[in-house]
């Protein structure tokens, strides 16, 4: 008879995603237990890229800079064309003023996974590595899952609530009986990384577009380190057929038409795309992030940030159901946001993902006819070039549409559902003043009152959870907001605008944290 143990959140799976829901959860200081059926984090690199609004959740926790410091900021891109370069790209400050991240980092999933094991651990939490779920019940009052290791002892664990962050092929969506339509492309792709003599310029990466296949060239951190990708169209009916490291260099050879020298291969792998998404993205006291939620072609290096995402949306609500806070009818916003959210990602990759590889004529007039030309002209301005970041780094997500958000003044650039913008106050990032794991009131001030009255009037209602900071109404502030009156903004845990208003008095915000959270003013245990 195995033994059963207790705990707040079960978390299943410790890929990028279950490790950054680990991580946020014990910001709030909510218990839980993680386990994988791996041995530890991946030694294989896998997902590549980290964008701005996963460095902007780091940051809050300190790891941002050692991400960096690890990683391989992306300046620039060059398209080939029978062995010439025929367009350039210029990624350098490539988000401009929209983040404290401005670029996109090639910082590898093994990478992701072990800044934030090592953050664990530090803290006194570990994974139970080596553990499997074996079957998952809940009822009304919470979720039992019964979980094995490798050696052969079962334990019971009961929880409130259990999030399967463990992967497409996810147990705990098959066990909640949850579908995941989608389809899958007829084309068989390639991912390798290898070390590779290849004459290039510094953090530029480069890619070929042929008339039915592709190669994409990325400078990973060391010398001589590259990531290939492509696809291999002579094989697509042949998905099952073993594919030969020799086969991918060949192609890449046969597209690059340049010299090059590949002298190791680190890791290689041939797939098929899927595109899925889970109709739900929870099912009483279980929910689905990360993969096992969606999958999508790797366009734009979207999946692993967007399953983070789904971690720190979740994380908070959690917490606050947990700390008796908000009733649990606030976890639906969960599904309602990031199923959203998903359903977009999975349309805009596919697009993306279309024009890079599809196999249809009009795809291949338009690389090699008009995506040169485009290119080049398009990231030499910088509007241009901030619509691209706002699209590819995720800080464009919004949830305007949630019943989280409460619109008021319309007329402002930032909209109730977006994300805190970015700027700088008195020389320092907003960020820094929105680390504490709770809600956040920000009075944008035109300084011709101090709102004392406000300030002792809120930590008298909402001391706990909600805390306050005066902002000037800098030129860069009234142009960013579109106002130049004094304004609040209240910000959810996720640093996404819950209301804002031109209405000073705290009714509108009593309003929005009664009705839409259903808040508990004596909440059990308080907030750290």
């Amino acid at each position: 008879m195995g033994t059963t143990s207790k705990t707040d959140v079960i978390i299943v799976g410790a890929g990028p995603t279950g490790l950054l829901l680990a991580v946020q959860l014990m910001r709030y200081g909510i218990d839980f237990v993680i386990f994988d059926k791996k041995e530890s984090i991946t030694d294989l690199s896998k997902a590549l890229v980290v964008h701005a609004r996963t460095l902007e959740i780091y940051d809050q926790v300190g790891l941002a800079q050692q991400a960096v410091a690890d990683g391989e900021i992306v300046q620039k891109g060059n398209l080939m064309h029978n062995g010439k370069i025929n367009a350039q790209l210029d990624f350098s400050n490539f988000g401009g003023q929209l983040s404290p991240f401005p670029f996109m980092l090639v910082f590898e999933q093994n990478k992701n996974e072990r800044l934030l094991y090592e953050h664990l651990q530090h803290n006194g939490k570990e994974v139970r590595w080596q553990t499997e779920m074996e079957s998952l019940t809940q009822d009304a009052n919470g979720v039992k899952a019964v979980v094995k290791r490798t050696k052969g002892e079962t334990q019971t664990i009961e929880a409130q609530y259990l999030v399967g962050c463990d992967g497409a092929s996810s147990l705990t969506r098959h066990l909640l009986d949850l579908s995941f339509a989608g389809s899958t492309y007829p084309r068989l792709f390639y991912v390798a990384d290898v070390d590779m003599e290849f004459q290039a310029d510094e953090a530029t990466f480069y890619g070929t577009l042929g008339n039915n296949s592709f190669v994409l060239m990325v400078p990973m951190q060391g010398e001589k380190h590259w990531r290939l990708i492509g696809n291999l169209p002579e094989y697509d009916e042949q998905a099952d057929r073993e594919v030969t490291y020799d086969e991918v260099e060949n192609k890449v050879k046969q597209l690059v038409q340049q010299p090059l020298k590949i002298t190791n291969v680190r890791w290689f792998s041939s797939y098929k795309v899927h595109t899925r998404c889970a109709d739900k993205f929870f099912k009483g006291r279980c929910f689905l992030a990360g993969d096992a939620a969606h999958v999508h072609t790797p366009a734009g290096g979207q999946g692993m940030n967007t399953g983070i995402q789904d971690a720190y949306n979740l994380a908070w609500k959690l917490a606050f159901v947990l700390k008796g806070y908000c009733q649990d009818s606030l976890l639906e916003s969960y599904n309602e946001e990031r199923l959203a959210n998903a359903k977009r990602l999975l349309q805009t990759t596919d697009q993306f993902f279309d024009v890079a590889a599809g196999d249809r004529w009009y795809w291949q007039f338009f690389r090699d006819n008009i995506l040169p030309s485009l290119a080049n002209v398009v990231t030499r301005f910088s509007a241009a070039k901030e619509f691209l970041f706002e699209l590819v780094s995720e800080i464009g997500i919004n949830y305007r549409d949630s019943s989280l958000t409460q619109h008021q003044d319309s007329f402002l650039e930032v909209k109730a559902g977006d994300r805190m913008p970015y700027f700088l106050v008195d020389g320092t990032n907003i960020y820094d003043r929105l680390c504490a794991p709770k809600f956040h009131l920000v009075v944008l001030s035109d300084g011709q009152q101090s709102y004392e009255n406000l300030q002792v009037e809120l930590a008298k209602e909402y001391g706990n959870f909600i805390d306050f900071n005066v902002v000037p109404l800098y030129p860069s502030v009234v142009e960013i907001f579109g106002i130049n009156q004094p304004c609040k903004v209240l910000l959810r845990p996720d640093n996404y605008i819950g209301l804002i208003s031109t209405e000073l008095s705290l009714d509108d915000l009593k309003a929005y944290m009664d009705e839409l959270l259903a808040i508990d003013k004596k909440p059990k245990t308080p907030l750290l």
